[in-house]
Formats: structure tokens, C-alpha cells, sequence
């Protein structure tokens, strides 16, 4: 991630930010606003939606930015890129913010920041979906918190941390099973290439599907094609009654007997079963013969 995407037009730092250290010393010296000059600004912006009063908002306050997203260093994430994600929310809440309900814009912003890095540690995290509901959300964050300290939860801490979320003790050991867990390369590590041991060990080795090779399913669906074809073919150079018997007897849902039919065509039921097997012997020998 380029270091200068953190966040648009950054004229007004001090220093060039062409890495992440000269970016983080660079809005570490970017004066704090005092109360009346961030009053000052916001109402610009929400009176003439003054994008200059915006920008100084926003650069005023990436400091706490990267304060915030240093926080979360325990999910293996760039740095970069919790900044980047904590940037977003920061414009989020400048935009929103409301001077007249007489809080600091700090105060206010903290929310849209922790917002924007929790939502990208829960994108990016696993690869499998950890936590897709609100609840399963503040149960994650909760839990890893808690398992840096404590390690397994023993019975009396899960119980304690279903009844702080208003979850069920369930959910609790559901989620932490789904922390303990690790993602799997579906095949084998560079490293382990010609190890047969490792390899064996690797997914691709034991979930194959045989009948996922692409010329085996071409070559499939094209015999089933052809059967298709040369069956509507065969059916059409058969006598109407002859069709019709095959039609009713083997097409459809509703099957007539023999002396259904020979009733109907006022001929024997022996009658009927010779035409049939003789216009069954004439679809066959006109079907493609299968590998």
C-alpha cells in the first residue's frame, strides 16, 4: 500500500510522507486545533461546506488516528493499512460531526474510527468469515481481548462474557474455537514441494474432486449432448405409432399399460409390446456408445 494513499491531499503536512515512518512523524507535528478554532472550522463546513475548514479538521486529528489503529498491532495487519482504514472513518466523522451538540470532534470521532478497523480486521482477518453478525462482532473483539489475558476460558469467564454481551454461553465457545483456529493453504507450501510427507498433509491431497477435470466434464457434457440430439432424431424417424407408444411408456410421468394402449390402438397387448421393442432396438443401435 502506497503510504501516500492514507489520506487525500496532504499538502499541509510539514514533510513529505513517501513511508510510514515519515508519515506518522509528520502528523505527529501537525498543531492541535483549540476548542474555538475547531468550533470555528466545523461551522464552515456545515454552513458552506467549506472543504479547506474539512481538510485542516481531518489532518488536525490523524494523530489520534494512528494512536487509535496502533491498538490493534495483536491482529497482524499493516499498520498501513489500519491507519488507512482508521482515515476513513476519521472523514466519516468529520463530515457528521454537529459543533452545536458541544463535544470535542475527538470525542465524536473515536466511533467512526474503531468502526472503519474493526469492520477491515473483520474482512481481512480469515479468510473463512469469523463474526457476520453484530453480536458475533462484539463477542470477537471481547473474547481476543480476553484471551490475551486469561488463555481458555474456564466455565465461570464464559458464562461472565455471555451475560456482559447478552449471548449464549454456546456462542461464547462457539467463537473461541473459531479464534483457536488457523487458516489452511489448500495446497502445500513452496517449502514442502517434493516433500511427500508434508504434501500428503496439504488438503489438495485428500478433498480432490475426480470430477472436477474440466476435458472430463467437456468430453461428459458432450456425450450428453449427442444422446440427446441423436435420441430426438431416432424418435422422429419412427412411425406415429411407434412414437407415440415410446413416448408414453418411457417420456412420460403418467405410463400407460400395455392394454391401456392396446385398447386404445384396438389391437393385442402382445401387438403393443413388439412395436415397442422394436422401436427401442432402433433408438439404441441410433445412440452414441459411451467410452
Amino acid at each position: 500500500m502506497a503510504t501516500t494513499a492514507l489520506v487525500p491531499r496532504m499538502q499541509n503536512l510539514p514533510v513529505p510522507v513517501d513511508s510510514l515512518e515519515s508519515y506518522i512523524q509528520a502528523v505527529s507535528q501537525v498543531p492541535m486545533l483549540s476548542a474555538d478554532e475547531e468550533q470555528n472550522l466545523a461551522q464552515r463546513l456545515q454552513l458552506r461546506n467549506d472543504l479547506e475548514a474539512a481538510q485542516r479538521l481531518i489532518v488536525a486529528h490523524l494523530r489520534f488516528v494512528v494512536h487509535i489503529a496502533r491498538g490493534y498491532l495483536g491482529y497482524g495487519l499493516p499498520l498501513g493499512d489500519l491507519i488507512q482504514e482508521g482515515n476513513i472513518g476519521l472523514m466519516k466523522a468529520v463530515k457528521r460531526f454537529d459543533p452545536a451538540h458541544g463535544v470535542r470532534l475527538v470525542s465524536f470521532a473515536v466511533h467512526w474510527i474503531r468502526a472503519e478497523i474493526h469492520e477491515f480486521i473483520l474482512r481481512n482477518w480469515r479468510i473463512v468469515k469469523v463474526a457476520t453478525t453484530k453480536a458475533q462482532r462484539k463477542l470477537f473483539f471481547k473474547l481476543r481481548g480476553s484471551k490475551k489475558r486469561l488463555g481458555w476460558l474456564n466455565n465461570e469467564e464464559v458464562n461472565t462474557v455471555a451475560r456482559e454481551l447478552g449471548v449464549s454461553p454456546d456462542n461464547v465457545l462457539e467463537m473461541e474455537s473459531r479464534l483457536s483456529g488457523h487458516d489452511v493453504s489448500f495446497d502445500p507450501a513452496p517449502e514442502a514441494d517434493g516433500n511427500d510427507e508434508i504434501d500428503s498433509y496439504a488438503p489438495s491431497a485428500y478433498l480432490r474432486d475426480e470430477q472436477a477435470d474440466p476435458s472430463e466434464t467437456l468430453e461428459r457434457e458432450d456425450w450428453e449432448d449427442q444422446t440427446v440430439s441423436r435420441l430426438g432424431s431416432a424418435l422422429e424417424r419412427l412411425d406415429p405409432r411407434s412414437r407415440d407408444i415410446v413416448q408414453r411408456r418411457w417420456l412420460n410421468d403418467d405410463k400407460p399399460t400395455l392394454h391401456e394402449l392396446a385398447a386404445e390402438y384396438q389391437v393385442s397387448a402382445e401387438r403393443i409390446r413388439q412395436l415397442e421393442t422394436n422401436a427401442m432396438k432402433k433408438l439404441r443401435a441410433a445412440l452414441p456408445v459411451a467410452a
